[in-house]
């Protein structure tokens, strides 16, 4: 029974964690995957300024542009996030916020951020799936009907532990090449930083892996059991 829970919190936990990156930035603006910011400044006047930028899977959200002149802080212009949508671009609206027309529109493509449709369809919805076959796990306890389940739940967490898996590798490799072309761009004006996305992804791919451990443990008991009811 205990390995029975801690596969199913293993695995729910693991979609918790794919549910709420899939609704990244811009609709939770807590959660992207990674960062652009900039930051100039000037002697004359003792003057700076800084703004943002952080990206998820559906979009954008701009800070405002903060502005220091003498030790008076201010906001040269207010947040803003794009609409969600299916793959986005490096645009005008970016480039201004970051002080960086120089950057090359091709950085931040529409084919390359929309991959990250990945996300949503692929690793949390199969991930949803094994979770409710790991639920039948512990309400059933019939050994037939357990072995079943956890034959399901091998499945279908088997496929979606893969999944995850590849999608951080992918999204590691997305902003790897995002972070090398900005400071070669920007000749390091514009510096590029992880999400806290990529790390809970991550976070997923392991605790579906530890789920995939304990359901394999119960496939081996429930075995055991099937064995010594025969004698």
């Amino acid at each position: 029974m205990l390995a029975h829970a801690i596969t199913s919190f293993l695995i729910f936990t693991a979609f918790l964690l794919l549910l709420l990156v899939s609704i990244s930035v811009p609709v939770i603006k807590t959660i992207y995957l990674f960062r652009l910011a900039a930051q100039a400044s000037t002697s004359l006047l003792d003057a700076s300024a800084s703004a943002f930028v952080r990206f998820g899977v559906w979009g954008y959200c701009i800070s405002s542009v903060n502005v220091s002149v003498i030790g008076i802080d201010g906001n040269l212009s207010p947040a803003q996030c794009s609409k969600a949508k299916l793959g986005y671009d490096f645009d005008g609206v970016v480039q201004a916020a970051l002080r960086a027309e120089n950057i090359n529109s091709n950085t931040i493509s529409h084919e390359l951020t929309a991959v990250l449709v990945l996300h949503p369809i692929g690793s949390c919805g199969f991930t949803f799936l094994a979770l409710l076959a790991s639920l039948f796990i512990i309400r059933r306890h019939a050994v037939g009907v357990s072995r079943g389940a956890a034959l399901l739940t091998l499945g279908l967490g088997l496929l979606s532990a893969l999944l995850t898996t590849v999608i951080f590798l992918i999204d590691v490799i997305l902003v790897a090449i995002v972070k090398t072309r900005i400071k070669n761009d920007t000749d390091g004006d514009v510096t590029g930083t992880w999400g806290n996305a990529v790390w809970m992804i991550l976070g997923a791919a392991v605790a579906l892996w530890g789920a995939l451990i304990g359901t394999i443990v119960t496939l081996l008991r429930g075995g055991r059991k099937a064995r010594a009811s025969r004698y």
